[in-house]
Protein backbone atom coordinates (compact mmCIF):
# COMPACT_ATOMS: atom_id res chain seq x y z
CA UNK A 1 0.00 0.00 0.00
CA UNK A 2 1.38 3.09 -1.20
CA UNK A 3 0.80 6.59 0.93
CA UNK A 4 0.11 9.70 -0.73
CA UNK A 5 0.23 12.73 0.80
CA UNK A 6 -2.38 15.23 -1.00
CA UNK A 7 -2.82 18.41 0.23
CA UNK A 8 -6.01 19.70 1.12
CA UNK A 9 -8.45 21.71 -0.55
CA UNK A 10 -8.89 25.10 0.47
CA UNK A 11 -12.08 24.12 1.39
CA UNK A 12 -11.26 21.73 3.90
CA UNK A 13 -8.24 23.93 5.33
CA UNK A 14 -11.14 26.72 5.92
CA UNK A 15 -13.34 23.72 8.17
CA UNK A 16 -10.55 22.63 9.82
CA UNK A 17 -9.93 26.21 10.76
CA UNK A 18 -13.85 26.75 11.51
CA UNK A 19 -13.33 24.04 14.68
CA UNK A 20 -9.98 26.48 15.75
CA UNK A 21 -7.22 24.25 13.93
CA UNK A 22 -4.60 27.20 13.34
CA UNK A 23 -2.12 24.67 11.59
CA UNK A 24 -4.70 25.25 8.64
CA UNK A 25 -4.37 28.65 8.67
CA UNK A 26 -0.87 28.35 8.74
CA UNK A 27 -0.98 26.43 5.34
CA UNK A 28 -3.60 28.74 3.89
CA UNK A 29 -1.01 31.57 4.31
CA UNK A 30 1.46 29.48 2.82
CA UNK A 31 -0.87 28.85 -0.02
CA UNK A 32 -1.95 31.95 -0.74
CA UNK A 33 0.27 34.78 0.81
CA UNK A 34 2.77 35.34 -2.18
CA UNK A 35 -0.47 36.75 -4.71
CA UNK A 36 -1.85 38.60 -1.61
CA UNK A 37 0.98 40.32 -0.78
CA UNK A 38 1.42 40.91 -4.29
CA UNK A 39 -1.84 42.59 -5.17
CA UNK A 40 -1.87 44.86 -2.29
CA UNK A 41 1.66 46.11 -3.48
CA UNK A 42 1.14 46.78 -6.84
CA UNK A 43 -2.09 48.42 -5.15
CA UNK A 44 -0.38 50.74 -2.55
CA UNK A 45 2.83 50.91 -4.24
CA UNK A 46 4.24 50.45 -0.40
CA UNK A 47 6.48 46.92 0.51
CA UNK A 48 5.79 47.59 4.28
CA UNK A 49 2.03 48.82 3.97
CA UNK A 50 1.39 45.58 1.82
CA UNK A 51 2.98 43.51 4.27
CA UNK A 52 0.71 44.57 6.89
CA UNK A 53 -2.04 44.39 4.87
CA UNK A 54 -1.15 40.54 4.37
CA UNK A 55 -1.28 39.91 7.93
CA UNK A 56 -4.15 41.97 8.25
CA UNK A 57 -5.98 39.89 5.34
CA UNK A 58 -5.15 36.33 7.32
CA UNK A 59 -6.48 38.31 10.31
CA UNK A 60 -9.68 38.42 8.93
CA UNK A 61 -9.46 34.99 7.40
CA UNK A 62 -9.62 33.56 11.26
CA UNK A 63 -12.07 36.33 12.57
CA UNK A 64 -14.50 35.33 9.54
CA UNK A 65 -13.49 31.89 9.62
CA UNK A 66 -17.20 30.52 10.84
CA UNK A 67 -18.40 32.86 7.70
CA UNK A 68 -16.88 31.46 4.74
CA UNK A 69 -18.48 29.50 2.39
CA UNK A 70 -15.87 26.16 2.08
CA UNK A 71 -17.68 25.24 -0.76
CA UNK A 72 -16.60 27.97 -2.29
CA UNK A 73 -13.16 28.80 -3.76
CA UNK A 74 -11.23 31.31 -1.17
CA UNK A 75 -9.40 33.09 -3.61
CA UNK A 76 -11.88 35.76 -5.11
CA UNK A 77 -12.71 36.48 -1.00
CA UNK A 78 -9.01 36.70 -0.76
CA UNK A 79 -9.08 38.88 -3.49
CA UNK A 80 -11.68 41.24 -2.24
CA UNK A 81 -10.55 41.72 1.25
CA UNK A 82 -7.11 42.54 0.15
CA UNK A 83 -8.65 45.15 -2.18
CA UNK A 84 -10.83 46.57 0.30
CA UNK A 85 -7.87 46.70 2.51
CA UNK A 86 -5.46 48.47 0.02
CA UNK A 87 -8.24 51.13 -0.09
CA UNK A 88 -8.56 51.76 3.33
CA UNK A 89 -5.01 52.35 3.62
CA UNK A 90 -4.78 54.25 0.52
CA UNK A 91 -7.61 57.02 2.04
CA UNK A 92 -5.00 57.17 5.45
CA UNK A 93 -2.41 57.93 3.30
CA UNK A 94 -4.69 60.26 0.78
CA UNK A 95 -2.26 62.95 -0.98
CA UNK A 96 0.62 60.81 -0.86
CA UNK A 97 2.00 58.63 -3.44
CA UNK A 98 4.71 56.41 -2.91
CA UNK A 99 7.22 55.56 -5.79
CA UNK A 100 5.93 52.75 -8.57
CA UNK A 101 9.62 52.19 -8.81
CA UNK A 102 9.97 50.31 -5.31
CA UNK A 103 7.33 48.34 -6.23
CA UNK A 104 8.36 46.97 -9.81
CA UNK A 105 11.88 46.38 -8.15
CA UNK A 106 10.59 44.08 -5.58
CA UNK A 107 8.38 41.81 -7.24
CA UNK A 108 10.46 41.93 -10.28
CA UNK A 109 14.52 41.32 -8.86
CA UNK A 110 17.78 41.59 -10.79
CA UNK A 111 17.07 41.63 -14.92
CA UNK A 112 17.84 37.85 -16.69
CA UNK A 113 18.05 39.18 -19.74
CA UNK A 114 21.17 39.57 -22.62
CA UNK A 115 22.55 42.48 -21.92
CA UNK A 116 22.12 43.96 -25.71
CA UNK A 117 18.34 43.98 -24.79
CA UNK A 118 18.70 45.25 -21.14
CA UNK A 119 18.53 48.99 -21.80
CA UNK A 120 15.58 48.38 -24.17
CA UNK A 121 13.69 46.51 -21.07
CA UNK A 122 14.72 49.21 -18.37
CA UNK A 123 13.09 52.02 -20.52
CA UNK A 124 10.00 49.93 -21.34
CA UNK A 125 9.78 49.17 -17.79
CA UNK A 126 9.62 52.82 -16.81
CA UNK A 127 6.94 53.90 -19.02
CA UNK A 128 4.53 51.22 -17.92
CA UNK A 129 5.77 52.25 -14.32
CA UNK A 130 4.48 55.43 -15.10
CA UNK A 131 1.44 55.14 -17.05
CA UNK A 132 0.05 52.50 -14.69
CA UNK A 133 1.07 54.69 -11.04
CA UNK A 134 -0.97 57.28 -13.57
CA UNK A 135 -4.16 55.68 -13.32
CA UNK A 136 -6.80 56.60 -11.11
CA UNK A 137 -6.90 54.01 -8.39
CA UNK A 138 -10.20 52.58 -10.21
CA UNK A 139 -8.71 51.22 -13.16
CA UNK A 140 -5.11 50.37 -11.64
CA UNK A 141 -7.05 48.09 -9.23
CA UNK A 142 -8.68 46.60 -12.22
CA UNK A 143 -5.40 46.36 -14.44
CA UNK A 144 -3.70 44.48 -11.28
CA UNK A 145 -6.26 42.02 -10.66
CA UNK A 146 -6.79 41.45 -14.70
CA UNK A 147 -3.05 41.61 -15.67
CA UNK A 148 -1.35 40.86 -12.64
CA UNK A 149 -3.81 37.76 -11.44
CA UNK A 150 -4.99 36.80 -14.43
CA UNK A 151 -8.87 36.56 -13.37
CA UNK A 152 -11.47 37.27 -15.66
CA UNK A 153 -14.30 40.08 -15.92
CA UNK A 154 -16.53 37.56 -13.67
CA UNK A 155 -14.54 37.00 -10.89
CA UNK A 156 -13.22 40.69 -10.70
CA UNK A 157 -16.82 42.33 -10.18
CA UNK A 158 -17.02 39.47 -7.69
CA UNK A 159 -14.48 40.61 -5.76
CA UNK A 160 -14.77 44.08 -6.46
CA UNK A 161 -18.84 43.70 -5.98
CA UNK A 162 -19.83 45.47 -9.14
CA UNK A 163 -21.59 44.79 -12.58
CA UNK A 164 -19.23 43.26 -14.91
CA UNK A 165 -20.14 46.19 -16.88
CA UNK A 166 -18.45 48.75 -14.59
CA UNK A 167 -15.37 46.50 -14.92
CA UNK A 168 -15.13 46.13 -18.51
CA UNK A 169 -15.45 50.19 -18.94
CA UNK A 170 -12.67 50.47 -15.97
CA UNK A 171 -10.44 47.98 -18.17
CA UNK A 172 -11.54 49.46 -21.37
CA UNK A 173 -10.49 52.81 -20.05
CA UNK A 174 -7.51 51.85 -18.34
CA UNK A 175 -6.66 50.25 -21.19
CA UNK A 176 -6.86 53.63 -23.42
CA UNK A 177 -5.27 55.78 -20.95
CA UNK A 178 -2.64 53.03 -21.27
CA UNK A 179 -2.44 53.12 -25.00
CA UNK A 180 -2.15 56.52 -25.31
CA UNK A 181 1.03 57.09 -22.91
CA UNK A 182 2.73 53.88 -24.31
CA UNK A 183 1.54 53.47 -27.96
CA UNK A 184 -1.54 51.86 -29.98
CA UNK A 185 -0.10 47.99 -28.95
CA UNK A 186 -0.75 46.73 -25.81
CA UNK A 187 -0.94 43.10 -26.74
CA UNK A 188 2.57 42.42 -25.19
CA UNK A 189 0.69 43.88 -21.93
CA UNK A 190 -0.57 40.60 -20.02
CA UNK A 191 2.22 38.66 -21.52
CA UNK A 192 4.79 40.50 -20.00
CA UNK A 193 2.81 41.37 -17.07
CA UNK A 194 4.68 39.72 -14.26
CA UNK A 195 8.11 40.79 -15.78
CA UNK A 196 6.16 44.58 -15.37
CA UNK A 197 4.46 44.57 -12.21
Amino acid sequence: MSETTQSPSDGELIVRLQETDLEALGLLFERHRARVYRTALAIVHDPAAAEDILQDCFLKVYMNAKRIDPGRPLAPWLYRVTVNLSYTWLSRRKGQRASFDDTIEQIVGPARHAPDRVTEQLETRQKVRSAISALNLDQRVVVVLYYLNGLGLQDIAAILDLPVGTVKSRLYYARENLRGKLGANLSWLSEEAHGYF
